[in-house]
């Protein structure tokens, strides 16, 4: 563990080699890593079709930038690879990776299911016309209000989550069985016990957190039976997550392996057949160069195989299976734009051996974990470019870091970045799609960016940039405040960044 989030400058703690040694190539942007779309032309980077220096000067920075081909084709690579036209199969989105009107649009016409995490992202899929019949509702703790608008829409799939959420949907069931409606269709999520290999706090099916119903114990087999018995609950299957950026399979086909015991389990107990099973999703992305992520093909493959070997020795037919890529969708496709405002080098003292260098230039951009928490949140690791142009200078060792009061304000901890870059340059950073804006804050007041689809060339708004005046409204004493300079509404016209390119 590390003992300063901002660097090892205490305790003859010796430097570290995480930026490894510098490339032979500053400035490359590896396709496993980039959008689909990323190429340089004349030295500055591209995306479908644009240049990043004329997105900055039309939306200022931050920014993040949303290949909308990337997006959709990554959507269309899992519907593909899950895609049986004997039993069916459904890929369910999972909106909390990131979520607006557009992005909903684009996955209800590409034909999806969506997963809404709260009562507001079910709100938000349905005011952008999502179909209600191609949603499932999953969360800790529902509310009444929640339940009672998933029950009022006609969802497709509430997941249960806990006994008291099986007592609070209950009646709301029962008054729209009673009004001449339908029982509601929910999953048992069941917690397997599986260890997945990633973050802890992204880990989510060992015994000990707060997700579903234990397998171990016998509540996953106790509230299965219990909905059976309730007449206007209808038990369509079974549901597990073990975790997120995973890059194996193991961990998913040791769940499915459990999982269908546990269908066996309430067919023996109860006599009913469930038709679905959903095993989550969490499939891992490349944010650096030597990630190595399993392809949708390979695991709807591993998958199908572990299912329906699982099912045989049980005597069970094969369900219909259903799994929710988020991440693998939204993440690979999005980078963020941000303009270098200060760069300070930081000596490293005398220590760290040959060819570790005595120095790390610090370079603060105009936002950080405002827009990008996940560094200092996970730990987690990602690579960026200088934008706006090439350089031939000598590599630095460089820190990415953000404009907010703490020092564990970090976008890239360690990469090597030309020596000359200066003010007023853009950097880009990969593979901020997911969990980027969707947990952006206002911490220190600071606004959240605007995101912008780019098709063929023409960008398009999908989220605007917020403004000081939507914060101010919030505020009982300040909502019929002007919004005061140096904090403008709306980016100049003519933005500063990009401006050596």
């Amino acid at each position: 563990m590390r003992a300063h989030p901002a660097g090892p400058l205490h305790g003859s703690i010796t430097p570290p080699t995480a930026a490894g040694a510098p490339p032979a190539e500053l400035g490359v942007l590896d396709p496993h890593v980039w959008p689909r779309s990323a190429t340089r032309v004349d030295g500055e980077l591209h995306l479908a079709g644009r240049a990043v220096t004329d997105l900055v000067r039309a939306h200022g920075t931050p920014l993040f930038v949303l290949d909308e081909a990337d997006f959709r084709g990554r959507a269309a690579d899992f519907a593909t690879a899950f895609a049986d036209p004997e039993l069916g199969a459904d890929v369910h989105y999972a909106s909390k990776a990131f979520l607006c009107g557009q992005v909903a649009r684009w996955i209800a016409e590409d034909g999806l299911h969506l997963d809404a995490c709260s009562g507001n992202e079910l709100a938000l899929a349905l005011a952008a016309g999502f179909p209600a019949e191609r949603i499932a509702l999953h969360g800790n703790n529902k509310s009444l209000v929640e339940l009672q608008l998933a029950v009022d829409s006609g969802i497709g799939h509430v997941v249960l989550d806990s006994f008291d959420e099986i007592d609070r949907l209950a009646p709301l069931a029962a008054a729209r069985v009673a009004a001449g409606g339908d029982p509601v269709s929910v999953l048992i999520r069941a917690t397997v016990g599986i260890e997945a290999h990633t973050h802890e706090f992204i880990a989510t099916a060992h015994e000990d957190q707060k997700f579903g119903f234990s397998l171990a114990t016998g509540d996953a087999l106790t509230a299965a039976v219990r909905v059976i018995r309730e007449p206007a609950l209808h038990l369509a299957g079974l549901h597990s997550h073990i975790g997120s950026q995973i890059f194996d399979t193991a961990g998913f086909e040791a769940a499915a392996h459990r999982v269908v015991g546990l269908l066996g389990q309430i067919h023996q107990a109860t006599g009913e057949l469930l038709g679905e099973l959903n095993l989550g999703g969490g499939f891992g992305i490349a944010y650096l160069a030597d990630d190595d992520p399993v392809s949708p093909t390979d695991v709807a493959t591993r998958l199908r195989t572990v299912v329906a070997a699982e099912c045989a020795a049980l005597g069970l037919p094969v369900p219909r299976l259903a799994v929710e890529p988020g991440r693998a969708i939204a993440g690979p496709g999005t980078v963020t734009l941000y303009e270098i405002g200060t760069i300070k080098p930081v000596r490293l003292g005398a220590g760290g051996g040959p060819g570790t260098p005595a120095v790390r230039n610090y370079v603060s951009v105009d936002g950080g974990m405002s827009d990008n928490i996940r560094t200092a949140l996970y730990d987690a690791d990602y690579t960026c470019v200088l934008a706006n142009r090439v350089s031939d200078a000598p590599p630095a060792l460089c820190r990415v870091v953000g404009k907010h009061c703490e020092s564990g304000d970090v976008l890239v901890r360690d990469l090597w970045l030309p020596s000359d870059v200066a003010p007023g340059d853009l950097l880009a950073v990969a593979a901020t799609g997911a969990y980027c804006w969707s947990m952006a804050s206002n911490y220190n007041y600071l606004l959240k960016p605007p995101v912008v689809a780019v098709r063929d060339g023409v960008a398009t708004e999908i989220v605007r940039r917020q403004t000081l005046s939507d914060v101010f409204a919030l505020d009982a004493v300040l909502a019929d405040a002007p919004a005061p300079s140096p904090a403008p509404d709306q980016p100049a016209p003519e933005h500063a960044a990009g401006a050596r390119s």
